[in-house]
């Protein structure tokens, strides 16, 4: 038990240990630690970052709010500068809550390849950031099973400038209807040492569910690391982007989240609800 806790400790915060060990899954997360204990982009890293079109990103507004962001570029628009230097050729568009993102702040971004089912991880530092470019310097990297990831064609955001913009602090029924529909999200989540993070959630149309404002959805079985769940043991600072792939619409959320511990909230055991303070929806003109 002691070696199992000495591996488990390296690149593992305490938040993440503590839900492992709720979980009972200490000895399986604990062969898993290397992959978080300090990450570099090579091997197969440049040529999968080559290919992508789509990433999100975590990082936090002016005011210190959490959100994620989508980032869409052609191919070859996130370049692997070195080993710890990610370079991504787009910034949030000026109607993203995002825009204007400051540098000198950790950052998450999952960057996705759907047509294949890959996922790649990346935490670190936002080192520079301007109206063309942002600059990641890598602290993990780490890659995701394909489990739970639907396949399909990303396509950018229109170009059409006449976009309708909502920003308030309560779902409108359409933006209930996009959350039921979606097979898909991406989660942030933050913690006070380790940073911010952004990763993945998939499930049939309908395992997102909307409750009295709040959201829901069931943890899947999945890697036992527990990256997102130990952060929110943390703090449950929490933001969620929600993307209808076929028209381009955004629905990014902020606010808290908590993981409940209730044997008949999923296979697992474990759900997420989650409790918006503010939402920004962007989509086409009516």
């Amino acid at each position: 038990m002691a070696d199992d806790h000495r591996a488990a400790a390296v690149g593992f915060h305490a938040g993440e240990l503590a839900v492992q060990r709720q979980a009972g899954v200490q000895s399986a997360a604990a062969r898993l630690a290397p992959m978080v204990a300090g990450g570099e982009l090579r091997g197969g890293a440049g040529a999968f970052f080559a290919k992508a079109t789509f990433a999100a990103l975590s990082a936090r507004d002016g005011a210190g709010r959490l959100w994620v962001s989508p980032l869409f570029g052609d191919p070859g628009f996130l370049h692997v500068a070195s080993p710890t230097r990610l370079l991504v050729a787009a910034t949030p568009p000026a109607t993203d809550p995002l825009r204007g993102l400051l540098p000198a702040q950790p950052v998450g971004l999952v960057v996705m390849d759907f047509p294949t089912r890959r996922r790649l991880r990346i935490n670190g530092m936002l080192s520079a950031a301007d109206s063309d470019e942002l600059v990641i310097e890598v602290d993990q990297a780490y890659g995701n099973c394909p489990q739970y990831i639907q396949p399909r064609q990303v396509r950018g955001p229109s170009a059409d400038t006449r976009l309708n913009v909502f920003r308030g602090n309560e779902l409108r029924p359409q933006d209930v209807d996009l959350v039921r529909a979606a097979d898909t999200f991406f989660l942030g989540t933050t913690h006070p040492e380790s940073g911010n993070d952004a990763s993945h959630r998939g499930g049939p149309p309908g395992f997102v569910g909307v409750d009295s404002g709040r959201l829901l959805w069931p943890d899947y079985p999945g890697n036992n690391m527990f990256n997102s769940f130990g952060n929110l043991f943390a703090d449950p600072t929490a933001a969620l982007l929600f993307v209808d792939f076929r028209s381009g619409a955004t629905l990014q959320l902020s606010g808290t989240a908590a993981v409940r511990w209730d044997a008949d909230a999923s296979v697992t055991g474990r759900c997420v609800v989650f409790a918006p303070q503010q939402v920004v929806a962007i989509g086409p003109p009516a």
